[in-house]
């Protein structure tokens, strides 16, 4: 049996989306894997369904690479605006429902796709880096040396797979002033490795910037695959609000998968 899937990216984050508003699709961990692998797969960073919700322009759910379902994705939910759009959902301002609660989302002339993220409160200091939480978890840390160079993979796997992080797992951030910009590099949970862009993990860098330690709002950030935007109120000291996640969104291409494939 085969179905119609679509590519998409956002700055070198990239998904397969399937179109699942009649309800009919269940994926099993295995196919989903196989599907995002790089080799014997389409290849993704991860897999996301648009569904129907009532209530709301639509829904999304979110698989890792590795096939599991995961948190918010926040390049993932710009990309999947952008899919409904293109597959005849037209909205001035989206309302969807994703893993994390309802997000609002727009896209402009430029089609940069602006997607409000949820309130972040609280956050954790270790050693000088910054834990919190964006739609999902993520360690925030400056980069020792020059952040082009460094093996991001490795020095991203070690604190993931470290005794506070092992269970659960953490997405994890380096970043360091690129003029007037942040440039930033994630190691992915899930997807076990370096992605070209992370949104919540831009969106974590940014608000970190804001904190104490470092007290800068920078809000232009540089990854791998290309420029977002990030903008906020810092509410208090432990507060964020108004977050919003912008940036490209595109289509790559389409085809059919076997579904039948494990």
């Amino acid at each position: 049996m085969g179905i119609s899937f679509f590519k998409y990216q956002g700055t070198g984050n990239d998904f397969i989306i399937l179109d699942n508003r009649d309800g009919m699709l269940d994926l099993s961990t295995a196919q989903v894997a196989q599907w995002c692998h790089r080799r014997f797969g389409v290849g993704a960073d991860g897999l996301m369904l648009l569904e129907t919700v009532p209530g709301f322009d639509f829904g999304m759910t979110y698989y890792n690479a590795d096939g599991a379902p995961s948190t918010m994705c926040g390049n993932g939910g710009r990309c999947l605006v952008q899919f409904a759009h293109h597959q005849g959902i037209r909205a001035k301002s989206y309302r969807f429902l994703a893993v994390d609660g309802p997000h609002q989302a727009y896209i402009d002339e430029r089609d940069w796709v602006h997607l409000e993220m949820k309130n972040v409160s609280g956050w954790q200091t270790m050693d000088n880096a910054f834990v919190l939480h964006t739609g999902s978890p993520h360690y925030v840390a400056p980069a020792q040396g020059d952040l082009a160079q460094m093996d991001v993979a490795a020095a991203g796997r070690a604190i993931r797979n470290s005794p506070a992080f092992l269970a659960e797992g953490i997405n994890v951030n380096f970043v360091a002033p690129q003029g007037e910009a942040l440039f930033v590099r994630t190691y992915e949970r899930g997807v076990e490795a370096e992605t070209y862009s992370c949104g919540t993990g831009v969106t974590a860098a940014a608000l970190a910037h804001a904190l104490p330690t470092w007290g800068q709002q920078i809000r232009q950030i540089q990854t791998l695959g290309g420029p977002l935007q990030v903008r906020f109120n810092r509410t208090s000291d432990q507060d964020f609000s108004d977050i919003w996640l912008s940036g490209p969104a595109q289509f790559v291409f389409q085809g059919t998968i076997n579904f039948s494939a494990a």
